[in-house]
């Protein structure tokens, strides 16, 4: 691996991570009923140290749902197309969805979940919260409702985030120069 932990620059601590989740959880919590159901899709394998920290936070009652989708493989840069991996949902007639994803950049992948969902599940509303939100990639018209952090045209890993499935496991964020 031409990528080495000794390399990489911490980007956001732990401890700033954790803060700015609360907040989201927070923002979420504000914009639900206490008693409405939340059905809270996972987007896999990225999302989910975000989801479970942000899931610990929500005061309604939350149903967890876990997919996988892919449009980057092992490289750095989407393949511009979207692999599903997982993607078995049930109907949510009416019900309230909030995907959780690691990064939006291109927007391909989120473009293409929310479509399905949208085409699919007869949702009553369909929101989007993401650990990283990167702009200055966007190709598709998608904004995140609820986003921890804004982030320039990095690469970054750690909290979930990976290099060839390496650095997932960090409690930080950092980037390689």
């Amino acid at each position: 691996m031409d990528k080495k932990l000794e390399d990489l620059k911490v980007l956001i601590d732990s401890n700033t991570i954790q803060k700015r989740i609360e907040e989201v959880a927070d923002s979420i919590n504000s914009n639900y009923n206490k008693y409405e159901i939340l059905n809270v899709i996972c987007i896999l394998k990225g999302a989910v140290m975000f989801y479970t920290e942000l899931a610990k936070h929500l005061k309604m009652p939350v149903k967890m749902e876990f997919i996988s989708l892919s449009s980057y493989g092992n490289s750095t840069h989407s393949s511009g197309k979207v692999k599903s991996l997982n993607l078995s949902l049930p109907t949510y007639e009416n019900e309230n969805i909030l995907i959780v994803e690691d990064i939006i950049d291109t927007g391909l992948t989120l473009d293409f979940l929310i479509r399905f969902i949208k085409q699919n599940c007869r949702a009553k509303n369909v929101e989007l919260a993401v650990l990283f939100d990167k702009k200055c990639a966007r190709k598709y018209n998608i904004k995140p409702d609820y986003a921890a952090f804004d982030i320039d045209d990095k690469f970054i890993v750690g909290f979930g985030l990976d290099y060839q499935e390496y650095y997932r496991n960090l409690d930080f964020v950092g980037y390689f120069e």
